[in-house]
């Protein structure tokens, strides 16, 4: 999800500021390993009643883990599967010359050694690029350091090595060498565009992932977007798969109890907004109760700790999104979490 949740569209902020008062407080053992990795194969396509319930307690690793890994690369996801995590969580924009590329801001400046907008550049051009250029450990990308802070800058050109993996792993990936490589991994897909008032970006992204999701045989993913239109405009292109619900959508459901989306099985939730709780116990409860699965995620809504993390997981939640999966990890390890597939203590 996006790092920083913003309300812009008017509606939505004129419901909040009118309901706001109104809705009141918002209320393994080794064996484990080969257990949670056959749950992972064992998907159906039903939706009723929704399969997502009985995901949990899920490591949906965000970005692949932005603070212990280069976001959105290859090398975070295989390493965030490889100690644990139970998803992943992605963003998708749309090249010039119409292909789906795994990154979540509009423009490559960020995170590689490029300038420039994702959907004024070629494949060929973006794979060119370095996408651990800003990676600094424990930060995600950060800019204007020492080189030194920057332990795997040149590792997409092959300049520096790492074990076990190789320099297309830190370039940035396509949305079908994700899929290519982790076939019996969930994958959580969000829908990305140049900006908010541009939907035409949304849509055009969302519109390539529908046909491109029409040729996967895969139950195990959920589309999501900040953008209610492109998501519905998704949801027509590609009835089958898997929503959890859009911005403006959440927060109408959040606060006034408005019937989401047909095909939303998920909401995935910041820990709060404008300092008002979201992710409590209790609106986890009403989720569950009207059939719905909740995901939590963190960026710029609460800070990464084991303090943040150990809350969230008794509120009840079906998965967390962390950009510190191994600080996640080892904390369900601790208390013996029920992860998928896995038997274990009910935080509930």
């Amino acid at each position: 999800m996006g790092r920083v949740l913003s309300l812009a569209s008017a509606g939505v902020l004129t419901l909040a500021a009118a309901l706001t008062a109104a809705a009141g407080p918002a209320g393994a053992a080794d064996a484990s390993t080969d257990n949670r990795g056959q749950a992972k194969k064992n998907w159906s396509c039903q939706t009723s009643p929704n399969p997502w319930l009985d995901r949990r307690v899920m490591n949906m690793a965000h970005s692949g883990g932005e603070h212990e890994f280069p976001m959105n690369t290859m090398y975070a996801f295989e390493e965030s599967v490889a100690l644990g995590a139970d998803m992943l969580e992605l963003d998708i924009q749309s090249t010039a010359d119409g292909h789906l590329v795994v990154i979540h801001n509009s423009t490559v400046d960020e995170t590689t050694n490029g300038t420039g907008f994702v959907r004024d550049m070629t494949l060929d051009q973006l794979r060119a690029l370095d996408a651990a250029h800003w990676f600094v450990p424990g930060r995600s990308a950060v800019h204007g350091l020492d080189s030194a802070a920057y332990p795997l800058r040149g590792a997409a050109l092959g300049e520096v090595k790492v074990d076990g993996h190789q320099p297309k792993d830190f370039r940035m990936p396509t949305l079908r060498e994700v899929f290519k490589a982790f076939p019996d991994v969930p994958i959580n897909i969000e829908i990305k565009g140049t900006n908010d008032a541009d939907v035409a970006s949304f849509k055009r992204t969302g519109a390539l992932l529908a046909d491109y999701l029409a040729k996967e045989a895969r139950c195990d993913i959920i589309v999501g977007s900040f953008n209610d239109a492109a998501l519905a405009d998704f949801h027509q292109r590609a009835p089958q798969v898997p929503m959890s619900a859009a911005r403006d959508a959440m927060f109408a459901y959040f606060l006034a109890g408005r019937p989401l989306p047909v095909g939303t099985v998920a909401l995935q939730v910041p820990v709060t907004y404008a300092g008002i709780p979201v992710a409590t116990r209790a609106f986890v409860a009403r989720a569950h109760a009207d059939g719905y699965a909740v995901h939590v995620w963190f960026s710029g809504s609460a800070p990464e700790t084991s303090a943040t993390y150990n809350a969230m997981i008794d509120t009840c939640a079906d998965g967390l999104m962390p950009a510190k999966p191994s600080l996640l990890e080892s904390i369900l390890d601790a208390r013996g979490i029920e992860r998928p597939g896995v038997p274990g203590v009910d935080p509930c």
